[in-house]
């Protein structure tokens, strides 16, 4: 099924035809692991931002570009909010609609956050909803018109964290798993990372999202250095793509430069795009001078494919 759809960017209206979004639950109901029962009620607060907290039944929201555009790509998006709330519009949806358009399939990925009650352990329900995307993705590749390697990942903020972790901790599925999503691999093809967080370390670490994630766990310098993606990139990192503002006062442009720097110590294919202004949480910063980012990020993702 195809659908007209009319939205809003800061103010600039926009229309196009793509397939029919789809909303898909993540894990089957009442198998989400590393969740217990609690109080918690997901909350979902509408204004310019729209954001959603206290998440108990993670999904994805599947926006598909027409056959005729599509370039056989996907990437899952994960909206930021320091761990805390998910900036679901200006991080997710609106990105989503936006690369569907450019032929790219995107996925909203709603992650469950560390800081609940209702997860056993705090900092594995993320990244294991985060894995989890990619190889629902894989599964559902075939279906929805997609190559299986080409599936990436992007990220804002503390959602740019998620997706750098995922991007440097993935195993290839197991293939004796009685549930076939998770017989897929959950090694992203590629990253996009905007503004992201990187390091848990000090001095250049974003407090909030190290409190949230880690806490006071008694293994915290483990912890730390296990989700500081700086320190975890390999020779099988992917490609990555990553943009930054040199006067973001909330995560310094020094994440990304780290990152940047491992990767090119380890030969990773990368593009880097640092804004002189532009600040934190800017989303697709249309009606600015950073607007031209996902420009140059959709080229970037198109020049992944390999020559006929």
């Amino acid at each position: 099924m195809k659908k007209l759809l009319l939205f809003t960017l800061s103010g600039i209206i926009c229309q196009f035809i793509v397939a029919q979004d789809i909303t898909m639950r993540l894990w089957p109901a009442g198998k989400i692991p590393n969740w217990k029962k609690s109080d918690d009620r997901e909350k979902w607060d509408s204004a310019d931002i729209v954001r959603v907290s206290k998440v108990q039944d993670p999904d994805i929201a599947i926006y598909l570009p027409t056959k005729r555009l599509a370039t056989g790509q996907a990437i899952v998006i994960c909206p930021g909010g320091g761990y805390s709330i998910l900036a679901y519009n200006l991080e997710g949806s609106d990105p989503a609609r936006m690369l569907a358009a450019k032929g790219i399939a995107a996925i909203v990925l709603k992650y469950r956050l560390p800081d609940r009650p209702s997860n056993i352990n705090p900092t594995l329900s993320p990244l294991m909803d985060a894995q989890r995307a990619i190889r629902m993705v894989r599964y559902y590749a075939e279906k929805w018109n997609i190559k299986k390697d080409r599936i990436g990942i992007m990220g804002f903020s503390a959602g740019g964290h998620l997706a750098s972790t995922a991007g440097t901790h993935f195993d290839n599925g197991n293939p004796s798993s009685p549930d076939s999503i998770e017989q897929q691999s959950c090694r992203p093809d590629f990253m996009v990372l905007a503004y992201p967080v990187i390091t848990m370390s000090k001095p250049l670490m974003h407090t909030g999202s190290r409190n949230r994630l880690i806490g006071g766990n008694v293994d915290s310098v483990r912890l730390a250095n296990y989700y500081s993606s700086e320190l975890q990139v390999t020779d099988q990192t992917p490609p990555t793509f990553l943009i930054h503002a040199m006067d973001d006062r909330t995560v310094p442009v020094e994440n990304s430069l780290m990152l940047y720097q491992a990767l090119r110590d380890h030969r990773i294919p990368s593009e880097m795009h640092i804004f002189p202004k532009g600040g934190h949480g800017f989303g697709l910063a249309l009606g600015t001078s950073n607007e031209k980012w996902m420009d140059l990020c959709v080229d970037w993702i198109r020049g992944l494919i390999p020559p006929k």
